[in-house]
């Protein structure tokens, strides 16, 4: 079933891809591989000393100097706070890319099974280790995740202008949302509401697309099963009914005690999978 889980994602997703040859795909891949090492290099260098520390701690008296050294380490916090959360970021959406693409390279690869794959663990190990839980100027979301500032206010914008019946619009500010905040707490549901308001826009293609993002993106989380049990059912929409069947029956092989197996079930029913 896992493997079935990659031929749908490849057959029914990829469209005019499925023309592109081998050859191509690759180069797409090492592509990719070398941002995410341009990207991995920068981050290195931000850990890296330029000059040495230029700290002006003087002062007529004891109180001027202690007042220096406080808006010193004041300034030292706000900057190792910034850096902590950017770096989060970067480790989570870099998890994700090597995932993504691993996924992507097992296709290519004869005799490979996904339930092989070894498990992708985080870059650089447990992510923020050692470093502070929060940060002055960060939002956290009901969870206690730690969100950039601006980072709920757009996500609730784009979720009215969901509520609001403006599909086209909401999905545009979804998508904004993904890129802005690649890899946030928010990011599997944004792409699962971006699904949304493609698929009320009769978008399906693109609505599929979102729904696998949501999954792949964060297979953990509150949503994926129903980012799955949506992905099947924009499947069948776009005609590819054996693949959706596949889809559909990989709710309850995934996720036994999620309340979307019913629906997948029934939905299954509806469309005579076998």
């Amino acid at each position: 079933m896992f493997r079935a889980f990659a031929v749908i994602a490849a057959i029914a997703l990829t469209g005019p891809v499925l023309a592109q040859d081998r050859a191509q795909t690759l180069a797409d891949i090492k592509q990719e591989l070398s941002v995410l090492s341009l990207e991995i290099q920068k981050l290195n260098r931000e850990l890296s000393t330029t000059t040495g520390p230029q700290l002006n701690l003087g002062g007529q008296s004891g109180i001027d100097r202690l007042n220096a050294i406080e808006a010193a380490v004041a300034s030292l916090t706000s900057q190792t706070e910034s850096l902590q959360n950017r770096i989060n970021r970067v480790v989570s959406d870099g998890s994700n890319q090597i995932g993504d693409l691993q996924f992507r390279l097992c296709e290519l690869t004869p005799d490979c099974d996904l339930a092989d794959l070894p498990e992708q663990a985080s870059l650089g190990g447990e992510t923020g280790a050692g470093l502070p839980a929060t940060g002055t100027g960060q939002q956290v979301d009901n969870t206690g995740a730690e969100l950039a500032i601006g980072e709920q206010s757009d996500f609730e914008a784009a979720k009215a202008s969901l509520e609001a019946g403006n599909y086209e619009e909401a999905a545009a500010q979804f998508a904004a949302f993904t890129l802005n905040y690649p890899g946030g707490p928010l990011s599997g549901e944004a792409h699962f509401l971006r699904g949304e308001a493609l698929g009320q826009a009769g978008d399906w293609n693109a609505a599929a697309r979102a729904y696998l993002e949501s999954f792949s993106g964060s297979p953990q989380d509150a949503r994926a099963p129903e980012a799955l049990y949506k992905l099947g059912l924009s499947l069948n929409e776009l005609g590819q009914s054996s693949e959706a069947c596949l889809m559909l029956e990989e709710v309850g092989n995934r996720f036994p005690g999620s309340d979307q197996v019913g629906p997948a079930n029934a939905s299954r029913g509806q469309l005579g999978c076998t």
